[in-house]
């Protein structure tokens, strides 16, 4: 499992969070997210938004989304706990700890696939996502964002329609397993955000993904929240 800090957090927390910056360095995944939380997470989210087109692209609603601090820390040793779960269970799938969220990768090779020009659920994929679904339902404090994306083979209105309709299966196969409706907002992105070079054959089979991101509803905010005030009251 990965905890990201790509160069995009780096130059932000340099330049403007310089103390935030030195407080992660030896912290674990939930002080991390404590700290960016305390620092301006929320600042950090609308420019990756604006970056990518869209406040709630994967990356953007994890790290906007933030509450920080204490609670922050309670929110993000959950999300510890939800994401060694996904990892082990679906070994296949990248998982990355962000901020007080979760963001997994599926991509052609790793527990979600498509055949060619297709969107259908086939076999290997509801494996997975039967999965997937068990652990949305033990941890139901949370929303979930999927995102459909493409390579840059073919127009862009094809692949735009193709990332729509495999998003928006994955959605629904969810939903059919019995994940309330309410938890998920479902994007689509066709080929404009390559995560890698679509010049190779390697590189346009893993941009042909679904990602997902886990956050904290308003429910689990508020808890952890309550829960942070008593840790301060007690002490």
């Amino acid at each position: 499992m990965k905890t990201v800090f790509n160069k995009m957090f780096t130059i932000l927390l340099i330049s403007s969070l310089v103390v935030g910056c030195e407080a992660t360095k030896n912290a674990n995944n939930k002080q991390k997210g404590a700290v960016i939380g305390a620092t301006g997470g929320a600042v950090i989210g609308g420019v990756i938004g604006n970056n990518t087109g869209d406040g709630n692209t994967a990356l953007g609603s994890i790290i906007g989304g933030v509450v920080g601090g204490a609670a922050g820390a309670i929110i993000g040793d959950k999300m510890d706990k939800q994401a060694k779960e996904i990892e082990q269970e679906i070994p296949g799938a990248e998982v990355e700890r962000v901020g007080e969220g979760i963001n997994v990768t599926f991509d052609e090779s790793s527990g979600v696939y498509f055949d060619t020009e297709k969107y259908n659920i086939n076999d290997k994929s509801q494996a997975t996502l039967n999965k997937l679904a068990d652990i949305f339902m033990e941890y139901p404090q949370t929303n979930i964002l999927v995102e459909g994306h493409t390579d840059n083979t073919g127009s862009d209105s094809y692949n735009l329609t193709l990332s729509k309709n495999r998003a928006q299966a994955v959605t629904g196969y969810l939903v059919d397993s019995g994940i309330e409706k309410g938890r998920f907002t479902t994007k689509w992105y066709g080929e404009s955000q390559p995560k890698y070079d679509n010049t190779t054959a390697e590189g346009r089979s893993k941009n042909r993904r679904v990602e997902i991101a886990i956050v904290a509803n308003e429910e689990l905010k508020e808890q952890a929240k309550q829960e942070a005030d008593k840790q301060t009251a007690d002490n």
